[in-house]
């Protein structure tokens, strides 16, 4: 277990973000293969320009590996956070750490982009959408994704979060992004049942309908546990789903200018 702990721990960057491509890749043939619903847009230029929302997080994520290395060197030499306070076996010790990383850096700062006034115009853009597929999960605005990364530093201090556990739930999250997203058709006698612990994409076009109280549900990105525990979890037939927002123009959606003033933009009326 250690052994292989190390190959993340010891992970280069160029293997990361073969690892994005890799997941990408894999997405775009099932949405081939296993369409959910046809799309009547260009792929390439939709994709294209979500993908330059991704090289923004891109930057972001080397920034902010940059600036937490310090991070990650004191928690180890400090032996700070919860997991550095008990002996337990190593996978289990990996487990805490993949649910706590899930927890707070995924389900409650998405829930907070959604409650928060200020944090929800930021997570507009990823709302936005009105062709959701894979590539929907790299398209977050700048300040949206700062916000999710500050979330997941703050968790690994409090845990005392080793690098090689950090590493491995990017991993593990990055394939759950880009799978809950994609635009691909599961049977139901699979992705229920898989829907009991992990976010399926079934499950997670939901969260993309276009107006409430879907918009409001299923914010989990790997288990599936969150959202039922505090009753934010909804089932039902995907196709009934419409996606985009209801106050913002949607036939702006893939320009880039457009979304990302989207955070200032004072036209745009929302609850919160």
């Amino acid at each position: 277990m250690e052994d292989f702990l190390v190959l993340f721990e010891n992970m280069p960057a160029i293997q990361k973000l073969l690892w994005v491509i890799a997941c990408l890749l894999f997405v775009w043939i099932l949405e081939a293969i296993i369409p959910l619903v046809q799309h009547n847009y260009k792929k390439w230029k939709h994709d294209g320009v979500n993908l330059i929302f991704l090289s923004f997080s891109l930057v972001i994520n080397v920034l902010v590996g940059i600036a937490t290395v310090g991070v990650f060197f004191w928690v180890s030499e400090s032996n700070i956070g919860l997991l550095q306070m008990v002996e337990l076996p190593l996978l289990v010790e990996l487990l805490i750490a993949v649910m706590a990383l899930d927890f707070i850096a995924q389900y409650v700062v998405h829930y907070m982009l959604h409650r928060v006034k200020w944090m929800w115009k930021f997570h507009m853009v990823h709302h936005s959408d009105t062709k959701v597929d894979a590539t929907t999960g790299t398209r977050h605005h700048p300040g949206d994704y700062l916000l999710r990364e500050c979330f997941a530093i703050a968790t690994v201090i409090v845990f005392g979060i080793p690098v090689s556990f950090y590493v491995f739930y990017r991993i593990c999250t990055i394939f759950f992004t880009y799978v809950s997203h994609a635009n691909i058709s599961l049977p139901v006698w699979l992705d229920k049942p898989l829907s009991y612990l992990f976010i399926t994409p079934n499950v997670h076009k939901f969260h993309h309908h276009f107006e409430r109280p879907w918009t409001d549900t299923n914010f989990g990105n790997i288990f599936s546990l969150w959202d039922r525990i505090f009753g934010t979890f909804v089932y039902d037939d995907p196709r009934k789903i419409k996606y985009g927002l209801d106050v913002v123009d949607e036939t702006k959606d893939e320009n880039v200018g457009y979304q990302l003033g989207l955070p200032l933009n004072k036209s745009i009326k929302t609850d919160y």
